[in-house]
Order: C-alpha cells, then structure tokens, then sequence
C-alpha cells in the first residue's frame, strides 16, 4: 500500500508543527536568481528575448507572438459542444457573481456638519491575465480573472499565456476571450510572460497590473518586478485543506483530498480531522482512487500526500484542528461535516470554505461564481480571493463648504503647527481668508 504522511499534532514538537506550516514557495531566491537573466533579457531584446524563451522553455519556434483575431474568433468551431455549453454557464455564473459585487459608484454623505466626504470607484486603465499552461491545460483561469476584469470596466484586457506544441494558445482559452470581447492572447509564460507586460515589447503592451495563479518563477518575477508592475494578489502552487468528521463519508474526505493534490508536486493538500476512525478510513481509501485517476496525476498525489506537503493530521480536538487550519491559511478549505454551518465560526483564516458534503471543490473551481483565483502560501490570513475590486480603485472624494471650513480649519492648523509643515499651517490661516476675501471683491 502506498504511504500517506500521518501528523498527529498532539505529539509534534513545535518546529515539527512549523514546519508542516511552510509552501513551496516560502523560498523563492532560486527562482528568483532563474528569473534574473530571462527579465534582463525581455527588457534589452524585447519581442526577440519572448520568441527565444518560447523555444528554450515550452520547445516551440514562434511564428508571432500575437494571436490572430482569426484564430480567436473561430475557436468554438475546434471544441465540442459539451464543453461549450460548460464555458458559456461559468462565464454567466462568474460575470453574475461579480456584478453582483460591484460596489457603488460614488456615494457621499455628509457625516460632518458642512463636508461632503465619501469614496468613487473607477477601473484601472489596463491589466494582463495570466493562463498557465505547465502541467495541462487551464482556460479556466481565464474566466476567472479576464471576466471580473471586464465587469469592472477595465480599459484594456490582455491574455499571457504560454504556446502550446502548435504554436498558439489553446482553443477553449482563444474561445473564452472571443466570448467575452477580448481580442488580445498573447504567447509568452512564465518570469517572461511578467517581464513583457512590466516593460511592453514591440508586440506585448505595457500594463498596469498582472493576475492569475501560476509557477514559483511566475511569483520570483512578479516580486522582483513589483516596482515595475502590479504583482496583484499571490497565487502560486494549489494548495487545500479538508475538514471532515464522522457526520460525512469518509470516503468522501479521501475523493476531496486528491482534488488539489493532483495539481502537482509542489501542491500541498491536507485532510485535518480530530477522529482517529476518520484519519484512518480515509487514508485507507486513498490508494483505491489513486488507481482511478490514471497514473500521470496519481503520481503528483501520491508525492503530495505522501510527503511533508500532505497527508493527515490528527488532532486532539476540533479547536485543536481549526487552531491549525487557521495558522496554515488555506488557499481551499472544504468543511465535510453535515454542522459545516456551526462550525463557521470557529474559522478566521482561508482564501474560499466550502461548506457540507455537496460543495464539492470542482463545482467552486469551475462554475460557482467567484474566482478561484485565491491567496496562497499562508496569505489568506491577509490576503482576499481575486475580484472586482481588484480591478478598481478608490478615490476619496470630499467637498468642504464655508461653514465646515469654519469649524474644522482650527483644528488642521494646530496638527501643521504641531508637525511643523508651515505651508500646512498657512493653507488654513488667514491667508486663506485675504485671498477668498480679494477674490469674492473683485468679482462684484
């Protein structure tokens, strides 16, 4: 029987604890000194140092770097039509959901006698979204950044993804963006793919922010040009933990489980549970799915689960195991128990919770409604899932009358005198007063 890591919290140490708290991506130095030389490059060379990184990298000569409106427009026709009918009902699912989220415009009250203060909301000029193409195909994730994009009314959207062995991106990602009303997918992934859109080529324009999950040199080169560009919300290696109890299968616990641990080697996928019975009939149906799965995902799984990534932990009680659940942060956190509703409280710290037996993670990754692009390595205890609103901005909005001025000016220029910014000091003194008085003479 293949081994499943077992952690029982109640006899870890805790640096042993700790350490069951770190991601793949803790460290990025290496990647970060891979990606050095490929973001120099595409700076320096531009369209050349992309079609170079594309035969290096993904074993494919570049004919353009641009895809064709053509290519896009007539991608329905290489897909079949359950597919189809699966990607119009995420996108109608996804662009409800975040319409939905939109907030108000503009809204301003007067919550000061005399000022008018509030917030405005208004898109950012332009943004790239990132598919991945590593390990499969994920046109997924171009719905779930490119459509929340568009309902924010963002200027200009973009698609980075990586070629594929024919050259260009893959048919159902060319369809989402004819569907959606974009017309630019351009071939360049990876550190290189963040260099483009942080500096513009010849071809790849310059953008304001980057989105979407990928790779840890995808996370390396967003950091390393953060000054650059908006690294937007992280998103590296899949990462999930399943919650389960006696009310559910444990069966079930185990088919959750390999969800996200198929995803790669540097996924991580905990099933956290405080019944020895559950820890153990779970593991004990792990090797029975593996075989189902066929062989290449089986393997990410089995490295996954079997490793300090993954696996079981054990804890001493249900506190015990929210405890841990909230110091590790999941991107995913599936709650199987028939009281998910109960034990909501008890959770402060996951990217997106899916709550009973029926919520199962394919249905959020796919079809839901909000993004699946969500924070990862321990981020969520900070960080939110992708949405509208990182597509927009907020201004602060505030208009001061006469009578508010009146009432409100002494007290700012005590602060400038206090702090020392006499210029602050004199903006809110009498000399405010002469030149408003000579203004409203002269205009008599």
């Amino acid at each position: 029987m293949d081994a499943i890591a077992f952690h029982d919290l109640s006899t870890l140490s805790s640096a042993q604890r700790g350490a069951l708290l770190k991601r793949t991506e803790a460290n990025l130095s290496t990647y970060m000194r891979d990606a050095d030389p490929i973001i120099a490059a595409v700076r320096e060379q531009g369209d050349a140092a992309l079609i170079d990184c594309a035969e290096r990298f993904d074993r494919v000569k570049l004919d353009a770097l641009r895809v064709s409106t053509q290519a896009i427009s007539a991608a329905g026709k290489e897909l079949d039509t359950r597919l189809i009918e699966a990607i119009r009902l995420s996108v109608e699912q996804v662009r409800r959901f975040h319409e939905a989220q939109m907030p108000e415009e503009l809204w301003l009250s007067e919550q000061t006698p005399g000022a008018m203060i509030g917030d405005r909301w208004t898109p950012i000029d332009s943004v790239a979204c990132y598919v991945p193409r590593g390990k499969g195909f994920f046109p997924s994730s171009a719905i779930m950044t490119a459509v929340p994009a568009k309902v924010a009314g963002t200027g200009r959207v973009v698609i980075v993804t990586p070629p594929g062995p024919d050259g260009t991106a893959d048919a159902a990602t060319r369809f989402i963006a004819s569907l959606i009303g974009i017309d630019e997918i351009y071939l360049c992934g990876g550190a290189q793919a963040v260099a483009a859109v942080a500096f513009g080529t010849q071809t790849v324009p310059r953008c304001a922010k980057i989105v979407g999950p990928g790779s840890p040199w995808l996370s390396a080169a967003r950091q390393r040009l953060s000054n650059r560009i908006d690294p937007g919300s992280p998103a590296g290696p899949s990462e999930l933990i399943v919650y389960a109890d006696n009310t559910v299968p444990a069966e079930l616990a185990a088919l959750d489980l390999l969800v996200e641990s198929e995803h790669g080697p540097d996924s991580s996928a905990f099933l956290v549970t405080a019944d020895p019975d559950v820890a153990r009939a779970a593991a004990a149906a792990i090797p029975g799915l593996w075989e189902k799965m066929g062989e290449y995902r089986a393997g990410f799984s089995r490295t996954v689960l079997g490793g300090d990534k993954g696996g079981v932990v054990l804890a001493p009680s249900v506190e015990a195991a929210f405890d841990f659940v909230n110091d590790y942060a999941a991107e995913h956190l599936a709650v199987l128990s028939t009281d998910a509703f109960d034990l909501l409280p008890l959770i402060r710290n996951a990217g997106e919770i899916l709550l009973g037996p029926h919520s199962a993670i394919p249905i959020a990754n796919f079809v839901l409604g909000p993004s699946h692009v969500l924070p990862t390595g321990g981020r969520a205890a900070t960080a939110s899932p992708l949405s509208v609103f990182d597509f927009l901005k907020r201004s602060s909005i505030a208009y001061v009358s006469r009578t508010g001025y009146e009432r409100l000016a002494p007290a700012a220029r005590a602060f400038a005198h206090y702090e020392g910014f006499r210029a602050h000091e004199n903006a809110v003194s009498e000399i405010r007063e002469d030149i408003l008085s000579r203004a409203a003479r002269a205009n008599r």
